[in-house]
């Protein structure tokens, strides 16, 4: 886990309400303002930005730079022009562009956006631009107007009623340069009680508002020793970044905190607010005005912690490793002894890594012997002591929560690391905090891995879907959730089905970003109950669109190394009748029994068919395949719960008749889950 505003926040930028400024309060429930405002002028460039479209999934302008045109029309619901234009932007999508529809209307939800769509018959992306950012700056005042953009300076060729649109879009897609024309469009009024305020910009005071955000949420990264690429430490070197910080908060890069806003509510949440986006927008969008005042930032010292938590009870040094400049390294598995007086509850671990680029993750879990630093396989660990990841530094447990280290034995490492083109050696040190003596946690806090190894992303495929489940065999409390992938990681979600049918989404992360890789702590555990179902989807980007992506004309399966790609979803978690004094480790057990169904089930029918088999040539899929008629013992085309048992209990006898233990909640039957970064206690 993060350490809030302390370890994770990069070029994390708020600011504080000021007077006239502030808005009313966040977007949902805002009161809507009178819709009186005058037509905004229109700009004749569009900058980029990134939205949640109605499925959550997150929409970069700039990633359609390979299209003809860009169709984006402004939305609000039950608009009676938007109905009858929906033919037209339908043809318009025909044309092989891609339309987006943006709703900036204070108040307008999801749900209600997605029926209206659908009775209107529009079958497009829906962004919310629920700061009002992307619509003042694009100068909308109506609904159902249409603004078509030119990809190739990202100028604006037309804008107006959509039906004037498509004689601009048939002229770039020819080829043809557009001289900007607009007319008024007819739907209804769209309040931005915003705009009304902008004289009003350039009193945002720099030293009064703008330098303590700045010290609270970038300074602690963007410092000397910090994570940050840059310093922004005095006022020169804000407004020297000016433009950087206003394209990262449009594009909800920086804070680097990933969640969706409208999806649940989560401990340490480094984001800003919508006040706060837009007062630190508009005051560089008036210059980034220095104002009166003494620079407070130059006041400071600023020098990052040696240890953001503090000295540690115990330091390990991880054996260095010289990376080349290049090539693919198999993982490495290190064992650090580890000698104590007696056993103790971990309360957290931090890494210090010293070279940030070329570490991909490093997982660490307690082993039984220090093996005189040998290599010790993460099946044979016990409890997971944490990981490191990109943008991850430290790990705590929950409240009253922990894990029990041994006092003898060592504790046993899983580094995957990554040429960047400059020979280094890693040097990575793991801090250990325990709690007092006389203050043990009451609980036990686990960690399993809903993940699939059967994931099949076709080449050149945008927007590709997958899934995995598992059921919940006992009551349990869900504190956190920790997404992983590769690059190709486009999005994911996490909900809960309960027993009673009931649907709750708990965490969307419309633009998974690997180069941060948060655990998401809820900000009140949740209480799930045996019988439920935890659901884990995810897209993948494997298109050219995709900045990340090294190859988009290779069909891509589950792999180790960065050029493959992953699926997993780390659940953190307690048992409710288990505590310190009373374990209840069969619980796992019955856990990890409930899991193949869930990585193979795609359609989530609680049975397999031969078509739900897909994934390469690794894992069990061969073996289920060519003896699928066999194993199908009831011969009805699919495998219940029972086959599927009976099946993986002959495969584990075929390997040895004894199936290696994986880590502490990690599943046994997956030996390609302990290649995954995070695992264990935050």
């Amino acid at each position: 886990m993060k350490v809030s505003g302390k370890t994770m926040a990069a070029l994390g930028v708020t600011a504080a309400a000021v007077g006239a400024l502030a808005m009313a309060a966040s977007p949902h429930g805002v009161t809507q303002a009178k819709a009186d405002a005058p037509k905004a002028a229109g700009p004749a460039r569009v900058d980029n930005f990134l939205l949640a479209d109605q499925d959550l999934l997150g929409r970069e302008l700039y990633r359609f730079s390979d299209d003809k045109a860009v169709v984006l029309v402004s939305y609000a619901t039950n608009d009676k022009q938007l109905h009858a234009d929906a033919p037209a932007l339908m043809a318009l999508k025909a044309k092989g562009v891609d339309v987006l529809a943006v709703d900036s209307r204070i108040g307008d939800k999801r749900e209600a956006v997605i029926a209206d769509a659908k009775a209107a018959g529009l079958d497009l992306p829906i962004l919310f631009d629920y700061e009002q950012l992307v619509g003042e700056e694009l100068g909308i005042t109506r609904a159902a107007e249409a603004i078509v953009i030119d990809p190739r300076g990202w100028t604006i060729a037309y804008r107006g009623p959509v039906s004037g649109a498509k004689a601009a879009v048939d002229a770039l897609v020819a080829g043809q340069k557009v001289a900007l024309t607009s007319a008024e469009a007819k739907g209804q009024m769209i309040a931005f009680p915003e705009r009304q305020k902008a004289g009003t910009y350039a009193q945002i005071s720099y030293a009064h508002t703008i330098a303590p955000i700045i010290q609270q949420k970038c300074a602690t990264c963007h410092q000397p020793g910090g994570i940050g690429p840059m310093p922004l430490n005095t006022y020169e070197q804000i407004k020297g970044f000016s433009p950087m910080i206003r394209e990262v908060i449009r594009t909800h890069r920086m804070p680097p905190y990933l969640a969706d806003e409208t999806v649940g509510a989560f401990q340490d949440d480094d984001r800003l607010s919508p006040t706060q986006m837009k007062t630190l927008v508009h005051w560089i969008d008036a210059g980034s005005p220095r104002g009166e005042g003494d620079d407070p930032l130059k006041k400071i010292k600023f020098q990052a912690p040696e240890w953001p938590l503090g000295k540690p009870d115990v330091v390990l040094n991880i054996p260095p490793v010289k990376v080349p400049a290049s090539g693919v390294l198999d993982y490495t598995h290190p064992v650090v002894a580890m000698t104590l007086p007696e056993g103790r509850w971990m309360k957290a671990t931090t890494f210090r890594v010293s070279d940030r680029q070329v570490v991909h993750h490093i997982l660490s879990g307690t082993v039984a012997t220090d093996h005189k630093g040998d290599t010790f396989s993460e099946n044979q660990w016990g409890a997971s002591l944490g990981g490191y990841g990109p943008g991850r530094g430290s790990n705590i447990q929950p409240v009253d929560t922990g894990v029990w280290v041994p006092a003898a034995g060592g504790v046993g490492f899983q580094n995957h690391y990554t040429p960047y083109g400059k020979e280094t050696e890693e040097k990575t040190q793991m801090g250990l905090y325990f709690y007092p003596k006389g203050q043990e946690p009451k609980y036990i806090l686990r960690t399993f891995l809903i993940f699939n190894f059967a994931i099949e992303i076709p080449a050149g495929e945008e927007w590709h879907k997958e899934n995995s489940y598992v059921e919940v065999p006992k009551d349990m409390i869900l504190y956190g959730i920790t997404p992983h992938a590769h690059v190709r990681g486009s999005s994911t979600q996490v909900s809960v089905i309960y027993p009673n049918g009931k649907t709750e989404m708990l965490l969307a992360l419309p633009r998974y970003n690997f180069n941060w890789q948060y655990e998401y702590f809820l900000k009140t555990p949740l209480k799930v109950p045996a019988g439920s179902k935890i659901v884990a989807k995810w897209t993948y980007d494997n298109s050219t669109r995709n900045p990340g992506n090294p190859d988009a004309t290779k069909t891509v399966y589950e792999g180790e190394q960065t050029s493959s790609e992953m699926m997993a979803t780390y659940l953190h978690y307690r048992w409710v009748d288990e505590t310190v004094a009373h374990q209840t480790p069969e619980y796992e057990k019955l856990f990890q029994a409930n899991l193949m169904m869930g990585v193979l089930d795609a359609n989530m029918d609680g049975k397999i068919e031969k078509a739900e088999l897909k994934g390469g040539n690794t894992g069990p899929v061969p073996m289920l395949k060519k003896y699928f008629d066999m194993i199908d013992t009831n011969h009805d085309g699919a495998l219940d719960a029972k086959e599927l048992e009976a099946a993986t209990k002959l495969m584990s006898r075929g390997r040895g008749g004894q199936q290696a233990q994986a880590p502490a909640g990690a599943p046994a039957a997956a030996p390609l889950a302990s290649s995954m970064p995070a695992a264990g206690g935050r």
